[in-house]
């Protein structure tokens, strides 16, 4: 038999389901502690109760759809015809001074109008056309007789800058 002293022995409880769900629950008696062991043990207490089972509440969790997002059309910005290019007025070639890829003499008439520029090794027909303040279009027109649209040159060439003659 054990021994009845035991911690924690005193308050063991023994706990037994019955087919119709009835519960038994069984009560040691608390057993003094540190007493002799000629006191007797105390009565035992039998309690029962009777559950009811109740129906479980049932939740019904219902998902909301979220709704799909829509693709909206790109919006499309109405489309402008870019301005028109300003007008070039032509006029006579202005010498702004030597630049790199623009070396060369520029010769002038009496009156200061500018009239040839001759080409020297390094130069390009862009940057004769920036040296003269002259748009490449018009200096172009100026010279038909230079190929490849400005982009042939030749040491010792002459390039005409008089606006009012071809060459």
């Amino acid at each position: 038999m054990r021994d009845r002293s035991a911690p924690g022995y005193a308050r063991r409880m023994a706990l037994r389901l019955r087919g119709t769900a009835t519960l038994t629950v069984l009560l040691l008696g608390a057993v003094g502690v540190g007493v002799s062991a000629c006191t007797a043990p105390a009565p035992v207490q039998t309690v029962i109760v009777t559950a009811t089972p109740e129906p479980a509440e049932t939740v019904v969790v219902t998902a909301t759809p979220t709704p799909t997002p829509v693709a909206e059309a790109p919006v499309e910005a109405p489309v402008v015809p870019n301005a028109p290019a300003p007008v070039v007025v032509e006029g006579p070639a202005n010498d702004t001074g030597a630049i790199p890829g623009a070396q060369g003499a520029a010769s002038a008439d009496g009156n200061g109008y500018l009239l040839t520029y001759t080409v020297v090794s390094g130069d390009s027909f862009f940057d004769i056309a920036q040296r003269f303040d002259v748009p490449q279009q018009q200096l172009l027109r100026m010279n038909p007789s230079i190929p490849n649209l400005g982009e042939t040159l030749y040491i010792g060439q002459i390039i005409n800058l008089d606006w009012q003659t071809t060459r």
